[in-house]
């Protein structure tokens, strides 16, 4: 019984090393990290944004093995300048894969859009938006 728990334990550790390198890759490959910085003018904490994404990576893989307790007004306190961090960050992950991918630039040839690419995008980010709190405040999304 402890042989299968600490294969089990072995096998799970290594998956997750592993899925979690290579998102790790993936957000250096893309460059989101000095884009950023360079966009905001703090090239001098690349060092600290990097730690901070991998420490984030670390305490959302540990809140998933804890069971926790705990009153919900004060979750809800607590918890919304993590949401909205979280937001900011996944909104920034998702419009640089898109610029790696010349996704924006293509579309906006292949459509003839001169002028008004800022609505496009706005709306492309009301729509995440929309679609975020729809599956975390809704029960639509969940597995029964």
């Amino acid at each position: 019984m402890i042989l299968k728990i600490l294969i089990m334990i072995i096998i799970g550790s290594g998956s997750g090393f592993i899925v979690s390198g290579g998102i790790f890759t993936f957000i250096g490959m893309i460059g989101i990290v000095p884009r950023m910085a360079t966009k905001t003018k703090t090239e001098d904490f690349i060092m600290l944004f990097e730690d901070s994404i991998t420490a984030g990576g670390m305490f959302g893989a540990l809140l998933t093995f804890v069971n926790l307790s705990f009153d919900l007004q004060k979750f809800f306190i607590l918890f919304i300048p993590f949401w909205f961090c979280q937001g900011i960050f996944m909104g920034c992950l998702a419009v640089s894969l898109a610029e790696v991918m010349d996704v924006i630039p293509i579309t906006a040839r292949r459509l003839r859009l001169r002028n008004g690419l800022y609505i496009v995008i706005f709306a492309l980010a009301c729509g995440k938006v929309v679609g975020s709190l729809a599956y975390f405040f809704t029960n639509v999304f969940v597995e029964r």
